[in-house]
């Protein structure tokens, strides 16, 4: 019996050994080629820290409004009974735009007129009369009043009479017919749209910390994604005399010179005002940085003696920024970084001090001031 016992346990130890030989040979494999990999330089992409003139910009987006406009319509209601423009017409101030029927309403002021002229005349032969003594002052009293209340009811008839007339309170460009004749139209119902577009203003909100940044009269450039590098130039006409309780913005009101007709109301436009003056900053792409709760970071690479072929090696060593203000793809860099020293902008996260890299521009993240989507 002891001899098969001895036998298994031989066995057994042959196995397990088996076993814990091959685990420490593929952990030893396995620690051989992370150090391998470890040790192979890291492709990135880098740039040189540069300082570039900063010009401190308010950024907003706002909508495109007219100076004046209206959704015009009849005071009456009624039948159409003339249509005076076309759609699109630029009209100027005062033009007949639509006629609603009549009826009976002119016959009625040459009613009124004819019991003015009688009452008028009246007045003349009784002043005579009075001036002959013949009659007594509270005849004359009697007659002006009748005139005036003759006259009163002729000038109210013709404002019923123009209340069935659509004019143009001011000049501008039409917008689509909204009514066809012969169309029964009730009162206040909208014919046609006027909006005045030379000049036009763009509405925007800025942030309450902003507003010491904006004067009356500074310049205001805006951008429409209808016109791609299309810049408009206008200047800030006006302020808010409150802030939003609920936003803490304000709303500023810009004006721009709009002869082309090219900007029109309810556009979306981003608005740009240069605030202060400019500074020299040193400036990096926002991909450059690593942001950390405990600080912002980059990798600066730096050289670090030669390689197996004789080749200068390059390593990279982590360092914390203070960072300034950002403009489209761009950030400054307050302190923490010299100019002209070379920063990773692509590949970060795979690098700690020390590690060794590769540089490799081919492809780079973008470091536009003012980009745009890749279609326009």
């Amino acid at each position: 019996m002891i001899k098969p016992l001895l036998i298994m346990a031989i066995i057994a130890a042959v196995v397990l050994g088996g076993i814990f030989a091959w685990q420490a040979f593929i952990g030893k494999m396995m620690q051989k080629g992370m150090g391998a990999a470890a040790a192979a330089p890291q492709a990135v992409s880098t740039i040189a820290a540069a300082e570039d003139r900063w010009q401190p910009q308010v950024q907003a987006t706002g909508s495109v409004r007219a100076v004046r406009g209206a959704d015009l319509s009849p005071q009456a209601s009624g039948v159409v009974d003339e249509i005076a423009f076309d759609s699109g017409n630029d009209v100027p101030a005062g033009k007949i735009l639509l006629r609603l029927k009549p009826n009976d309403d002119y016959a009625k002021l040459q009613q009124l007129q004819a019991a003015a002229e009688l009452a008028e005349q009246t007045l003349k032969r009784d002043q005579e009369q009075f001036a002959a003594q013949a009659i007594s002052q509270a005849v004359i009293d009697s007659d002006v009043s009748t005139l005036k209340s003759a006259n009163a009811q002729v000038s109210a008839q013709r404002a019923l009479i123009d209340e069935k007339i659509v004019k143009a309170p001011f000049a501008g460009r039409l917008g689509i017919r909204q009514v066809d004749q012969g169309q029964y139209l009730t009162a206040g119902a909208t014919v046609v749209t006027l909006q005045a577009l030379d000049p036009i203003l763009i509405d925007f909100y800025v942030p309450q910390q902003a507003l010491a940044q904006v004067k009356i009269g500074q310049a205001v450039a805006a951008l429409v994604d209808t016109y791609p590098g299309t810049t408009f130039n206008g200047i800030v006409e006006s302020t808010n005399s409150k802030v939003d309780s609920a936003s803490r913005n304000v709303q500023v009101r810009a004006s721009f010179h709009n002869a082309d007709r090219r900007l029109v109301p309810g556009m979306y436009a981003s608005v740009r005002i240069d605030a202060g003056d400019a500074s020299n900053y040193i400036t990096l792409p926002q991909t450059a940085i690593t942001y950390n709760p405990y600080g912002d970071t980059v990798f600066v690479v730096e050289q670090s003696g030669f390689d197996a072929g004789g080749k200068p090696r390059s390593i990279v060593q982590q360092r914390f920024v203070t960072l300034g203000p950002t403009r489209g793809d761009q950030v400054a860099v307050l302190s923490g970084l010299k100019v002209g020293e070379i920063v990773v902008t692509a590949g970060q996260l795979k690098l700690r001090n020390g590690t060794a890299v590769v540089i490799n521009n081919t492809v780079t993240p973008t470091n536009d001031t003012n980009p745009h989507p890749p279609n326009e």
